[in-house]
């Protein structure tokens, strides 16, 4: 969804150094210090978004939401990871999330990425064409719902291609054997 499309009172543009905070706030709120203990953020740790895929939706100068997705391999494939997916709770319900991620599969189709990942609720995700994958099809670090993993192709047979463990794509920062950040 670009900014044209977008309903009145509220736009859609990448996020900038700037939003940094206020996507960390909104991230804390939505969350809570749970996060840091989820699979899904043992493959952030270290690692930068992709560049030109963080988006934010912004109304009267306020972040009401924000995406962010994170290159990981898989096999010897390329894919990104979604999320975190936040919208600030009284905006929920106005499309925010779903044109954030619209936003952001639409770039992510220009880059070399085979398919997007996420661990979720399907109901939602699937109004923007995530579906389930087998079961045992790919395999987290750590315990994660395998009812929970999704996948949408970005190439033909992006899916199928897929399997075996997920790994972080690269390490920005230097991080200790345990993953942690080094201080």
């Amino acid at each position: 969804m670009s900014a044209q499309e977008a309903p009145p009172g509220w736009h859609i543009r990448p996020e900038t150094a700037a939003d940094a905070p206020s996507v960390e706030a909104l991230n804390q709120s939505a969350f809570g210090p749970g996060r840091f203990a989820k699979s899904a953020y043992r493959l952030r740790e270290g690692v930068a978004p992709v560049a030109g895929l963080s988006f934010v939706a912004v109304e009267n100068n306020i972040l009401r939401g924000s995406v962010r997705f994170w290159p990981i391999r898989v096999g010897g494939h390329e894919a990104l990871l979604l999320g975190p997916l936040a919208v600030d709770s009284p905006q929920r319900g106005r499309g925010i999330g779903i044109g954030l991620m619209q936003a952001g599969i639409a770039k992510a189709h220009d880059g070399p990425w085979s398919a997007i990942l996420l661990v979720g609720d399907e109901p939602y995700y699937a109004k923007v064409g995530f579906a389930r994958l087998p079961p045992g099809r790919v395999k987290f670090p750590g315990p994660v719902d395998q009812d929970r993993i999704l996948g949408l192709s970005l190439k033909a047979g992006g899916l199928l291609n897929l399997s075996g463990q997920i790994r972080r794509a690269q390490i920005d920062e230097p991080v200790c054997a345990d993953g942690a950040g080094l201080g």
